[in-house]
């Protein structure tokens, strides 16, 4: 059962995700921040594993979320090459609570009543109207939008089942972030060292939006130890509302009335859900 301290939990959870993904939309070189972003995260899962240990009973799920998380970094910076924080993020977020509460129910046996499946099907509506309401949804950004979506919703069920056969949820956290590192390695084994020269003030800007991201993601794990994936995910993807607001303050993307009444689905979607839990 969600308590309320898991609910505020949650949803500073979502502030934060949506704080890192505009910093990166911000960027000057996505794919550069995207890198660092990735070797702070890994670093510092490393020093989670020194403290907490390894998580052996769960290597298999560690990995591949690993993988997964890579591939969704990579669609994250291919997305945002073309497509607005306002139209891009909506999409890729509201396309996964539907797919992780059928993955929770399909691989968990975490059926949600009426009044959770209303919650999550106002989310991902909501959501959606996120994306239109900026009046245009270039054709050529609803793949990635919807592949990124997708990973999203694998990663999620994929920790979810991963983090409650481990028993330790900081030794497991620790163990898919330090996967993050297999990238920058990548790039310098091959030689490619010149991608890592990015202006101090920008890798600052991005270290940072991979320690946010790292505390974001954390805290869902740690919530879904106990509490079903579909529901935490739904209110996670409340991330969209912060992200409008964010992409109108520092991004000069507009606001329109469209737009709030969408965050006002959203969040009594995220009310049903809350109170289902």
């Amino acid at each position: 059962m969600l308590t309320p301290f898991s609910i505020l939990l949650v949803l500073s959870a979502a502030f934060l995700h949506a704080s890192w993904n505009a910093l990166l939309r911000g960027g000057v070189d996505r794919g550069q921040s995207m890198l660092i972003m990735n070797i702070t995260v890994g670093v510092a899962g490393l020093a989670m594993m020194a403290i907490a240990g390894l998580p052996s009973s769960a290597t298999a799920y560690v990995i591949a979320s690993g993988l997964v998380h890579l591939v969704y970094n990579a669609l994250l910076v291919r997305m945002y090459r073309s497509g607005d924080l306002g139209e891009t993020y909506p999409v890729a977020r509201g396309s996964s609570p539907a797919l992780v509460a059928l993955g929770g129910s399909l691989f968990a046996a975490e059926w949600m009543d009426v009044l959770g499946s209303i919650g999550i099907g106002l989310v991902s509506i909501g959501i959606f109207m996120l994306a239109l309401a900026k009046g245009r949804l270039h054709a050529m950004n609803l793949p990635w939008a919807l592949a990124t979506g997708i990973s999203i919703a694998s990663y999620t069920v994929i920790d979810g089942i991963g983090v409650r056969a481990s028993g330790n949820w900081i030794a497991y956290t620790g163990g898919m972030f330090a996967f993050f590192l297999l990238l920058p390695l990548c790039y310098s084994v091959r030689g490619k060292r010149a991608i890592f020269a990015l202006p101090i003030a920008e890798a600052v800007k991005a270290a940072s939006g991979g320690l946010i991201s790292l505390a974001a993601y954390g805290a869902i794990i740690w919530a879904m130890q106990a509490n079903a994936m579909g529901a935490i995910s739904a209110l996670r993807e409340t991330s969209v509302v912060f992200a409008a607001l964010l992409g109108a303050l520092f991004l000069n993307e507009r606001l329109t009335r469209l737009r709030i009444a969408a965050c006002c689905i959203i969040g009594v979607g995220a009310a049903c859900v809350g109170w289902r839990a």
